[in-house]
């Protein structure tokens, strides 16, 4: 007769430490503060002014609708003695929060004693099987590459199928290559292509966020799981195929945070997603994983319901 139900509740305190672009600091501030969170944020140098200017607007906006200001924080006057302190700040800070380059988010898991949300490098893959279509292997590699090559949702390694290559190679290179994108090919592409850049083992570990992209020929689809079962960060994949059964059994191998069938990696996005802002992409799979929105910055609690009743 006890009446159970479980609810969402915010973290408390979430710390974010982030790179480059100013929009991450209203985004991060706006999902925490609409899932009942308090923010602190460490911004990076390089858009320290417009991150005092947006935190003060913030701030300024929170304490007209009737809340305390100090929902939302930043450290960044601190420097890096900022980003030390949020990552020992247990008791204080109850989750953080990094965004950025491979080697922030490695420093942040790896010093912090304050419980971390990973959110991954992308290493993103496109596989083109044997049945995928001309216009759509193009048309989706050049748009997961070209659209905005510096984000962690870009296309970095394409793979084909060896019964395709001929067909799909020498078309894709041309429609890549006419957008500026250097190629990175093993020996039958460099064969099939022209202008292509001998790929080397650090090619196929490589997140380039620019207009670079590794491609390498893949006897069968098990050769291309085993690829990028070993070089992918767990980010996104694709698979380009009328093949159902190959499109399924993709789905179901693949280890990624998102795993998709015949569309760009690009839409690899808490926006996309329907989710509005986006806190991250996590790459990890304790708690949250893939575009991170509002219910991801929440736990669970159990209410209890009685009338008197005990255990026996």
């Amino acid at each position: 007769g006890v009446a159970l139900e479980q609810v969402r509740v915010p973290f408390g305190v979430i710390g974010a430490i982030y790179e480059a672009r100013p929009n991450v600091t209203v985004d991060i501030a706006a999902l925490a503060l609409r899932s009942g969170n308090a923010v602190v944020l460490r911004g990076g140098s390089a858009a320290r002014d417009s991150n005092t200017v947006l935190v003060d607007v913030m701030r300024s906006a929170v304490q007209n609708a009737g809340l305390t200001p100090e929902a939302i924080q930043t450290v960044d006057d601190f420097g890096r003695d900022g980003a030390k302190a949020l990552m020992h700040g247990r008791g204080f800070i109850d989750v953080l929060i990094p965004r950025g380059s491979a080697g922030l988010i490695e420093a942040v898991v790896t010093e912090s004693t304050v419980p971390v949300i990973e959110t991954g490098a992308g290493n993103v893959h496109i596989f083109l099987d044997e049945t995928a279509p001309d216009d759509w292997a193009s048309d989706i590699v050049v748009n997961a590459k070209v659209q905005r090559p510096s984000v962690c949702n870009a296309v970095e390694t394409v793979l084909v199928h060896r019964q395709a290559a001929p067909r799909l190679i020498p078309l894709v290179a041309s429609a890549l290559q006419s957008e500026g994108v250097a190629i990175h090919g093993d020996d039958m592409v460099a064969g099939l292509v022209s202008n292509v850049i001998p790929a080397v083992e650090d090619d196929w570990e490589t997140e380039y966020l620019s207009l670079d992209i590794a491609m390498k020929v893949v006897d069968s689809l098990d050769e291309a799981l085993d690829h990028i079962r070993r070089y992918s960060t767990g980010h996104t994949e694709s698979i380009i195929t009328t093949d159902s059964r190959n499109a399924e059994r993709f789905l179901a191998e693949v280890d990624s945070a998102v795993v998709m069938v015949n569309t760009s990696t690009r839409f690899t996005d808490g926006g996309e997603f329907g989710f509005g802002a986006e806190v991250g992409i996590s790459t990890q799979k304790l708690h949250a994983r893939g575009p991170m929105g509002l219910s991801e910055l929440t736990s669970t609690k159990w209410l209890a319901r009685g009338a008197g009743q005990t255990r026996g």
